[in-house]
């Protein structure tokens, strides 16, 4: 036992001494945030204005309403005039509708460009040609416009939950949807990514043969788990760095930014009493500008509903049982071979059934207690991905501890089965192994 010890020490002082540990774990959630902080300032800063000349052939649509960066202009002139001249005005596209669009759907416009302008622009013309021409059909046959529009009506669903109490509470559907998936996604990634690194430490002393050296102070079964548990053990303080390090960034934030939001909630009830005595005297002007912070009022008071605690000692285990699993499988499979290339055709039987479970997220979060959702989050080759989808929620307590206990005997008879690979495959060189050797190894009396 103080051998496996030994091997875990070097394992996990090792890795985390490196440099790019040091970094990754320290801006990891720095990175993390700033990408998609960076992702939203993108879609909403990077638009480049176009200015459109509509050439309208069937004098039916008239001038198309712009929006903040795309500008409809009317100029004077055909359109073999206007694309002639084209690069000698300022107009990034000309948008020519045919006399006859409104005949026959098989008469297209055309949009002509110097450069594409981008799936936006595109669907935007298109958009606004569709509902003008809607309308120009409809008063064609006689049909007010104004009635069908005014006819729909935008419908308001507020989700309610009643729980043993029988007080009904507000309940936001999108929210858990949004986190479940997201803890799905990590513990995919962390699976794969602390996965590989057992694997490639395995082929780094197989194929500088310092395994030879070690195997004759330790067993193979001690040395492969020491691996598997310190590579695991640099996982759990790169989590658990990471989970601290988010919760002083979401302390600042809720210190700075969201203090605000907490003040102009207090503002409110404030305003809301003053409306209440004062009637029209009322300062409705600045009623108004408290309000416009409702929303995000409301996904705070959503997000401070969500069971945080649960998640995260959830994920702690189902990463560290579904790391084991995997990693056992992939120390397996880097023991069995003696160079990257050949991990090709044992790497698929491995990654297909956590893509599977990556896939099978998507069902969940449609439909989290469909049968697919409940078998998925039991298989203990996709559970670690499917149950941390699902939990958010609401999963009923004995599904995840059955989902636990099926992980942890998987677990076990994975590590056996990976450990009698091992032993043989760690010594093996100069070999092409197929499958029909794998499955022989695993036979062998000890």
């Amino acid at each position: 036992m103080n051998k496996i010890f030994l091997i875990i020490w070097r394992e996990y002082f090792e890795r985390i001494r490196k440099k790019s540990f040091i970094v990754m774990s320290l801006l990891g959630p720095v990175l993390i945030a700033g990408g998609f902080a960076l992702m939203i300032w993108l879609a909403h800063a990077d638009k480049t204005e176009q200015k459109i000349a509509e050439v309208d052939a069937s004098m039916a649509f008239g001038k198309l309403p712009d929006t903040d960066f795309i500008r409809f202009y009317y100029p004077e002139g055909n359109k073999d005039q206007l694309v002639a001249d084209f690069y000698k005005t300022d107009y990034t596209c000309i948008l020519y509708i045919p006399y006859n669009i409104a005949q026959s759907s098989k008469s297209p416009a055309e949009l002509y460009f110097k450069k594409p302008p981008g799936f936006a622009v595109n669907q935007y013309i298109r958009n606004c040609m569709e509902d003008k021409l809607y309308e120009l059909k409809l008063l064609t046959n006689n049909i007010n416009p104004a009635v069908i529009k005014n006819a729909r009506q935008t419908i308001i669903l507020n989700n309610m939950k009643i729980p043993e109490s029988g007080r009904p509470t507000p309940y936001d559907t999108d929210l858990p949807i949004w986190i479940g998936f997201v803890s799905g996604v990590l513990i995919f990634v962390f699976m794969t990514v602390y996965g590989a690194q057992v694997m490639r430490s395995v082929m780094e002393e197989k194929t500088t043969r310092i395994v030879e050296v070690i195997i004759s102070s330790v067993k193979p079964f001690q040395l492969m788990m020491g691996k598997i548990i310190g590579v695991a053990l640099v996982g759990i303080t790169q989590f658990l760095i990471w989970t601290v390090l988010s919760l002083v960034l979401t302390s600042v934030v809720s210190n700075t930014i969201l203090g605000d939001l907490t003040s102009n909630s207090q503002k409110m009830k404030e305003q809301a009493e003053v409306v209440h005595k004062q009637g029209s005297n009322a300062n409705f002007k600045d009623l108004q500008k408290i309000d416009a912070t409702k929303d995000a009022m409301q996904m705070l008071g959503d997000i401070k509903k969500v069971d945080f605690t649960a998640i995260i000692i959830c994920f702690f285990l189902y990463f560290i049982g579904g790391y084991l699993f995997y990693s056992a499988l992939f120390a397996a499979m880097g023991s069995a071979v003696d160079s990257e290339a050949d991990t090709q055709q044992f790497m698929l039987p491995i990654m297909l059934p956590l893509t599977i479970g990556y896939v099978m997220t998507v069902n969940v979060i449609q439909n989290p207690d469909g049968n697919i959702a409940f078998w998925g989050s039991m298989i203990p080759f996709t559970s670690p991905i499917v149950m941390m989808a699902r939990l958010p929620q609401e999963v009923p307590v004995w599904q995840i501890l059955l989902s636990l206990w099926v992980l942890v005997g998987g677990l076990i008879l994975t590590v056996w089965v990976a450990g009698r690979i091992y032993r043989t495959g760690i010594l093996m060189h100069g070999k092409k192994v197929t499958w029909r050797e794998i499955i022989k190894w695993v036979s062998y009396k000890a």
